[in-house]
């Protein structure tokens, strides 16, 4: 820890939303670690059935892919991390650390929105417009979206970080139970003017942009299907219906981590304020493979044929 007038450049940051559980804290340890086992268990196993099974090589199984992906990566910033704290009696985090995390966490947002909106547009082409489906969502432009959608992912986190780590910090106390780069910039003794303008901008332009137009394109696929036959109807409706869970979860999720960043959350009780900051990193990854492996029928009949023998 080094001090330079008032200002000093700590080594490590204290996560102050954690709290005394005593004995509790094992039962917290296997709960998390079930969960933890759950979502890696799932995750790859809906990667393996759809890279395994060639009838699933379609641009929306190979968007699922990435989704499920980036599920794991993102899990992977918290759970064994969060793991090792539930046992600790210090709840503290090295500055690399907590800056890779805040790395991981912001790249995971990104690219889960960019692929949930690609997949909204993939479903738009298909029930909309679908003699031009097969044009539009050849295989090499779908794998160049989703390298499009990791990558402007990833080079915006990189412009966060390389904003956020020079700062000369006035506190080193986060009141959450993992590193979020909005509660560094809060800490920061110097003029945050930069950071805060690039922090709004990312999210007015990169993510609510793009639920809006995830959004817009449902719209306009629910306005073509009440019109259409009944059966046609149905069929939309049934293969939109995961797609719009997963982007109004991921909007549910979104919305509790912007408001738990940018509002004074003290008189919130502590119980609360961790559940909102696991929900954006824990349900998205633990409900996504089960709400495509019951609703879309390839998935579900090829996972029953690899686990259970039915066909």
């Amino acid at each position: 820890m080094e001090v330079t007038g008032n200002v000093t450049q700590f080594s490590y940051f204290i996560l102050s939303a954690y709290f005394d559980s005593g004995a509790l804290k094992y039962l917290f340890f296997i709960i998390v670690k079930v969960l933890y086992i759950l979502i890696v268990s799932s995750n790859v196993l809906l990667i393996v059935v759809i890279c395994m099974n060639r009838s699933l090589h379609e641009p929306m199984y190979l968007l699922l892919c990435s989704l499920f992906a980036n599920e794991l990566f993102g899990s992977a910033s918290l759970f064994p991390f969060l793991l090792v704290q539930i046992l600790s009696d210090v709840h503290t985090i090295s500055t690399s650390l907590c800056f890779l995390q805040i790395f991981v966490v912001h790249s995971y947002g990104g690219c889960e929105i960019a692929n949930l909106a690609i997949m909204a547009y993939d479903r738009y082409l298909a029930i909309c417009c679908p003699l031009q489906y097969n044009t539009h969502m050849t295989s090499s432009r779908v794998a160049l979206m989703i390298a499009a959608s990791w990558m402007a992912s990833i080079v915006s986190c990189l412009v966060i970080i390389a904003l956020s780590s020079p700062l000369p910090l006035c506190g080193n106390i986060i009141d959450k139970v993992y590193c979020a780069n909005f509660h560094i910039v809060k800490l920061a003794c110097s003029d945050t003017t930069v950071n805060n303008v690039y922090g709004v901008t990312t999210v007015f332009i990169f993510v609510f942009g793009l639920i809006c137009f995830a959004f817009y394109s449902y719209s306009r696929i629910l306005k073509i299907s009440f019109s259409a036959s009944k059966q046609a109807r149905q069929k939309a409706l049934s293969t939109c219906t995961p797609h719009l869970a997963s982007l109004l979860n991921f909007c549910i999720g979104a919305f509790f981590e912007i408001v738990q960043s940018r509002f004074d959350m003290s008189n919130v009780p502590i119980v609360i304020r961790i559940f909102l900051s696991l929900y954006f990193l824990t349900c998205q990854p633990l409900l996504n493979p089960l709400i495509y492996g019951l609703k879309l029928t390839k998935i579900r009949v090829i996972c029953k044929s690899l686990l259970f023998g039915q066909t």
